[in-house]
């Protein structure tokens, strides 16, 4: 399943080097309203020692968010939104032994995190929202993460309210619509090697949907970029086993676990400890990756 043509992404200090391993990205919310009740807004000192604490248990990268993505979360302002997390990426920059990556969708917030010390950009709406996106990647030399996002789409959006998959194919949906941010990110001048693909677990997708894209991701494959997968306690995971969040990481395991088989080459996820080993095993058996390495 590993297609790719991008063998190696630079970020920061650290060299992601496709195919050999599964990497992980660790998720750290500086909000209020996070789906997962671990937002940390408005407490810089506690964000920052659950970063280390991501990094000690052995997050690649941690991913910085100052804005709730969950569905029917409330809109924050840019400045809003640095208020959140620059204090926090100031904090870590010198302190943090891995990279860290800004999660947003506003041209003026990640501009300020990248200065502030963050190296690589997250954007959730693969640079369909805010184009200008691009322009930061190109400028700073940084890895961008586009996201397949359906939110803004009808038939998508009414998934959210309804049990039943019963509209256009979501795969070819999905690749399609990141065909488009791909097209973005070349006319922009990203470079190939700095482009990672998400297709966008709960976004905009039906519960079944989110079942489908992990049983059918190696299909993504072959727009031949390096796959992030996010499956972290979502939805879909409730849905199948009938558990609240905090109960959802057995779900977490076995969708990172069977993603990996299919071509993912990292997972974004909240508990990074138990995914870490997860992933561990799930590379010593599907990319024979000798133990100890």
């Amino acid at each position: 399943m590993e297609s790719q043509s991008v063998l190696a992404t630079t970020c920061g200090e650290l060299e992601l080097r496709w195919g050999e391993r599964t990497y992980v990205m660790g998720i750290l919310n500086v909000t209020p309203d996070s789906f997962s009740g671990d937002g940390l807004a408005d407490d810089v000192k506690a964000a920052v020692a659950r970063a280390k604490q991501l990094a000690a248990e052995g997050a690649d990268i941690i991913d910085i968010g100052g804005e709730s993505t969950r569905p029917a979360a409330q809109p924050v302002s840019a400045e809003e939104e640095l208020r959140r997390v620059i204090p926090v990426i100031e904090r870590l920059a010198g302190e943090l032994s891995v990279p860290m990556s800004i999660d947003t969708t506003k041209y003026g917030v990640a501009q300020r995190a990248l200065e502030a010390g963050a190296r690589m950009l997250n954007d959730q709406w693969g640079l369909k929202g805010d184009p200008r996106l691009a322009e930061l990647a190109v400028e700073w030399r940084v890895p961008i993460v586009l996201m397949s996002n359906q939110r803004d789409k009808g038939g998508y959006a009414a998934a959210l309210k309804r049990d039943t998959a019963d509209y256009a194919d979501p795969i070819t949906e999905i690749i399609n619509s990141l065909k488009g941010s791909l097209k973005i990110a070349a006319e922009a001048g990203i470079p190939g090697e700095n482009i990672i693909i998400d297709p966008g677990i709960g976004f905009g997708k039906s519960w079944q949907h989110d079942l489908e894209i992990i049983r059918r991701l190696g299909e993504l494959t072959g727009l031949g970029k390096p796959i992030l997968l996010g499956p972290s306690g979502k939805s879909f995971i409730g849905r199948v086993l009938d558990l609240p969040v905090s109960e959802r990481l057995p779900g977490t395991s076995a969708a990172v676990a069977i993603g990996i088989a299919h071509g993912a080459d990292m997972v974004r996820v909240h508990d990074v400890r138990q995914i870490v080993r997860v992933c561990r095993m799930s590379d010593a058996i599907i990319r024979r990756r000798q133990i100890g390495n």
